[in-house]
């Protein structure tokens, strides 16, 4: 374990710093050696970080979302792509939590960047950890070349941790998700929802994208989450990120600090600060949160979304699209508005660019999907205006698919 020297007080964000800067980076490997003679021989780095007994001594993630193991008590190394490491170590990015995790043995802390405070946090479910390091609004404690997810609140560990490094962190010769515990064949992604993200047959039933700047795509029990284009898209199962949630989301959207999940006419709500948080008295009807149309009783939703810095609620069922204002809540008026769509799986409405598919380089971009069609459009009067649909792109372009 990197060892931090220093008062108490100087923990914080410099204690993983200090861990790395005295811990020496392992050089870039592959799983084959060099050539000789004709002959692949084994690269002995690969060989030492592939065992059983090997561990390292902090990690984290450089500006291309590549994880960097360190090890050892060398001084830090600036070869090629390491330019400027000393003097980038102290502006680690911060998180959507506004949070960064600091482990030194069984003690944890928090630096909170919102108050610039430290707190200690008793977590007996995680123990030990060599490192931690937070990646796509997960928290991962290190320990050897065992690795544990834990939740940054409450300190709970889910099941079926501890886990292996070599099957999730880096490629090691015969390891790999598909090859845990000796079983499989190859890596299960390409069989899983990774893999469905690029597939033709792809279809999303809601888009959302919360006050963190983390963009979320679901799809039957899993969903994708991409925080920058740096990191890519990423799956998990819905009930990882929210337990206390739908088993599917049928419509999503955020405001204010929460996250909205419907599914048929349940809307769950969940603070968005400090992990997502399922509000109490939630789940309840979707009508108890933000009213009905008049006259009509909603059996579900096919999509909703709210564009940046607006409280106006779009919710979409059938061909039919209203708005009504989110402050208002169960009292809210819905007002329909005219478009030239017959149905949507899923919409959403965000000033960020998603890629070369921006519905707008300038201002909000509006994305409606259906099946395998992403229409584009640049705001929400052009959609009302619309006399006809505009020409689909393929929907899994928007989760950067290049086929």
């Amino acid at each position: 374990m990197a060892r931090v020297l220093g008062a108490p007080v100087a923990l914080g964000l410099w204690s993983l710093c200090w861990s790395l800067a005295i811990a020496t980076p392992l050089p870039p490997t592959s799983a084959h050696g060099n050539v000789a003679e004709g002959e692949t021989k084994p690269d002995p780095d690969v060989t030492e970080r592939c065992s059983d007994g090997w561990s390292f001594d902090a990690t984290t993630l450089d500006d291309n979302g590549t994880m960097l193991f360190f090890k050892g008590t060398a001084g830090p190394k600036s070869g090629p792509g390491w330019k400027g490491l000393e003097s980038t170590l102290g502006t680690l990015p911060p998180n959507g939590l506004g949070m960064e995790p600091i482990a030194i043995g069984d003690r944890e802390w928090f630096w909170d960047l919102a108050t610039g405070t430290m707190k200690e946090r008793s977590w007996p479910a995680v123990g030990n950890c060599s490192s931690a390091l937070r990646w796509l609004g997960r928290y991962y404690c290190f320990q050897g070349n065992q690795f544990l997810r834990f939740d940054p609140v409450r300190g709970e560990v889910p099941p079926r941790y501890p886990r292996d490094v070599r099957d999730y962190f880096m490629p090691c010769p015969g390891r790999g998700h598909g090859h845990r515990n000796g079983t499989g064949h190859g890596n299960s992604t390409h069989h899983g929802p990774e893999y469905m993200r690029c597939s033709p047959h792809l279809v999303l039933s809601a888009l959302t994208s919360d006050n963190h700047g983390a963009t979320y795509a679901f799809s039957g029990t899993h969903y994708w989450r991409l925080d920058t284009s740096r990191d890519g898209w990423h799956s998990w199962p819905i009930a990882h990120q929210w337990p206390q949630g739908p088993s599917a989301v049928d419509a999503a959207f955020s405001w204010e600090e929460k996250l909205y999940l419907v599914q048929g006419t349940q809307v769950y709500v969940f603070l968005t600060k400090g992990g997502y948080t399922l509000v109490s008295g939630y789940p309840k009807r979707l009508e108890k949160e933000v009213g009905t149309p008049h006259g009509i009783i909603l059996d579900s939703v096919d999509a909703a979304f709210i564009c940046p810095g607006s409280s106006r609620l779009h919710i979409m069922a059938g061909r039919r699209l209203w708005w009504l204002d989110l402050k208002s809540g169960a009292q809210a008026t819905w007002t329909e508005l005219p478009w030239p769509h017959e149905k949507v799986d899923g919409a959403l409405c965000m000033e960020k660019s998603l890629g070369p598919n921006s519905c707008s380089a300038n201002g909000p971009g509006l994305y409606l999907i259906h099946g395998p069609n992403l229409y584009c459009y640049s705001d929400v009067e052009k959609l009302n205006a619309a006399k006809a649909l505009p020409q689909p792109q393929n929907v899994t372009s928007l989760l950067g698919c290049t086929h």
